[in-house]
């Protein structure tokens, strides 16, 4: 129910949607003869688009998410494991097409692979099914053999969990499948906009990991201000953020993490 309940809401609360649904709203109002709301209507959807894709709205945001957890500043010696959020890779284009398409969350995949070659003897995990509810592809557990093979990290490295459709199933699921012991170093490798829910979730089900973070959306240094990136990605990097910040607010409220925004230990 919590998964089928978060994507219904997010539809409707994303930028753009929320956007031309209030404009259809607005002209609705409008032929029922009511224009005051129907202008109202209209100013917030231009409102909301506006600061979405011409101000520095989204990298504001993302700001403290991104910077909430570094990489280690020294490596660590030994690692055991190195787990790979999915998210990284186009599920849609790569089920139709055998492939293994990259979408902007790929960097999660090539830095598994970098770190797969420093440490031979790690095990790699690669948690993540469909986490749609319509669309129909492949999950990154299912793509990520054939991606990760030609990036040279041996197919018998692999552990594969592809029945995760949230990142709380992919704590639960992850650690499940590898029941890691005391002792043990894992990295976890997820987008660092999305390391502090992806942390907040795994220390809730007990799995302790190192947070290595890539795929960053921002420099850290935009500041506030207008056209400070392209339309395209600013109306990104804000629905990226919401849906980030709205996540955190809902698995906290709902008990699944500790804290609404976890912190470094």
């Amino acid at each position: 129910m919590f998964f089928f309940l978060s994507k219904v809401l997010w539809f409707f609360l994303q930028p753009l949607n929320l956007s031309i649904l209030l404009v259809l709203g607005g002209l609705v109002l409008a032929v029922a003869g009511s224009r005051r709301l129907s202008f109202a209507a209209t100013l917030i959807a231009f409102l909301i688009l506006a600061a979405s894709a011409w101000t520095s709205l989204g990298a504001m945001l993302l700001h403290p998410l991104e910077d909430r957890f570094a990489r280690p500043v020294a490596m660590p010696e030994h690692v055991d494991g190195i787990i790979v959020l999915g998210g990284g890779l186009e599920g849609a284009i790569n089920l139709r097409r055998g492939g293994y398409e990259m979408n902007g969350g790929g960097d999660r995949f090539v830095e598994a692979a970098v770190l797969a070659r420093k440490y031979p003897q790690a095990r790699v995990l690669v948690t993540g099914g469909m986490g749609t509810l319509l669309l129909e592809g492949e999950g990154d557990a299912d793509t990520a053999p054939r991606l990760l093979a030609a990036l040279g990290v041996s197919p018998d490295r692999l552990i594969l969990e592809n029945q995760s459709r949230n990142t709380a199933e992919n704590a639960a699921f992850s650690k499940e499948l590898v029941k890691p012991a005391s002792g043990e170093t894992w990295l976890l490798i997820t987008s660092a906009f999305h390391m502090p829910r992806a942390v907040g979730l795994f220390r809730k089900v007990g799995f302790p990991v190192v947070p290595w973070p890539a795929d960053y959306r921002t420099s850290g240094g935009e500041g506030i201000g207008l056209w400070r990136d392209n339309e395209v990605d600013a109306l990104q990097n804000t629905t990226v953020a919401l849906r980030e910040w709205i996540g955190l607010a809902a698995y906290r409220l709902s008990g699944r993490t500790d804290a609404l925004l976890p912190a470094a230990d």
